[in-house]
């Protein structure tokens, strides 16, 4: 086997990002032929991947980013198997470059849309594949979305600070100058935390599937099938009230102010800023 150089394994390091010993034996392997050596990585991470197909990724972070005109923003999971891994530099780095590819994707969802998508003539679904093939663990996008403003409003965003779980949600307003407002934008940040904390189910009831309603109704008139049948449905529908109270967050009790609705912060807002604003949708993501 003839000797591979120092500065082709170096070489090789740089394009792959790949330790050195492994950029070396894939070298030997390819008779120093560079190509076929990053063919050689390449196999080593979807071998791993395939291996460790049925493992759980419950460990990861989450991403966001937002456009320079503040028009577009997405919100992102990468997931793994490990802490240890979810917080190394690699895994880090490939977290950062998943919101670069949630900009360029075409599709505003879909975790495969973003694996396809090709930044740089490389697909986000080769980047993870180099990952894998450095630190031996599955690792998969878990959630992608993307909001783009159509019209006069606002996209917010928050990241906890352990970054396993973040917000994204969409504002319309009535004209720009209230959508640029610093009470919208501050509303708008609060609601983002809240909605990190308190994981409503849906915007209002229209969002919650009619089934999961029908379960509750009938586990509600479970829990009173001895009171008089007279005043079990006037019962069954106060607790039905209180469940969209807790669970659609227009109806949901401020975390920083309970003696207003999520609906009402948004409305005094816009009010105070001269107009008005809806809040049109949001999604939260979680690891671990």
């Amino acid at each position: 086997m003839a000797e591979i150089p120092a500065e082709l394994v170096v070489k090789l390091r740089k394009m792959s990002s790949q330790g050195m010993m492994d950029c070396k034996k894939a070298l030997e392997e390819a008779n120093g032929n560079m190509d076929e050596a990053m063919a050689i990585l390449r196999k080593k991470g979807l071998a791993t991947l395939a291996k460790r197909a049925e493992r759980a990724t419950t460990q990861g972070l989450v991403v966001g980013k937002v456009s320079p005109d503040a028009k577009t923003a997405v919100l992102a999971s990468l997931c793994c198997e490990t802490d240890f891994v979810a917080n190394s530099d690699d895994f880090k780095a490939t977290a950062e470059k998943l919101a670069e590819y949630g900009m360029a994707c075409a599709q505003n969802d879909g975790a495969k849309n973003v694996l396809e998508t090709a930044v740089g003539g490389k697909k986000f679904g080769d980047v993870i594949t180099e990952l894998v093939s450095k630190t031996g663990e599955k690792t998969e996008v878990g959630d992608y979305a993307k909001f783009h403003l159509d019209g006069p409003g606002l996209i917010s965003t928050y990241i906890h600070f352990n970054k396993k779980v973040g917000t994204m949600l969409e504002i319309s307003a009535s004209d720009a100058k209230t959508a640029s407002s610093d009470e919208l934008k501050r509303a708008g940040a609060d609601i983002a935390m809240h909605i990190t904390a308190t994981k409503p189910l849906a915007l209002d009831k229209s969002g919650i599937d009619p089934k999961v309603i029908e379960q509750e109704k009938s586990i509600y008139a479970d829990q009173v099938k001895n009171k008089p049948a007279n005043i079990v449905d006037k019962i069954v529908e106060g607790k039905l009230k209180k469940f969209f109270e807790d669970n659609c967050l227009l109806d949901q009790k401020f975390v920083k102010d309970d003696t207003k609705t999520v609906a009402q912060v948004l409305e005094e807002a816009a009010r105070s800023a001269g107009g008005k604003a809806t809040l049109k949708k949001f999604v939260r993501f979680d690891v671990g």
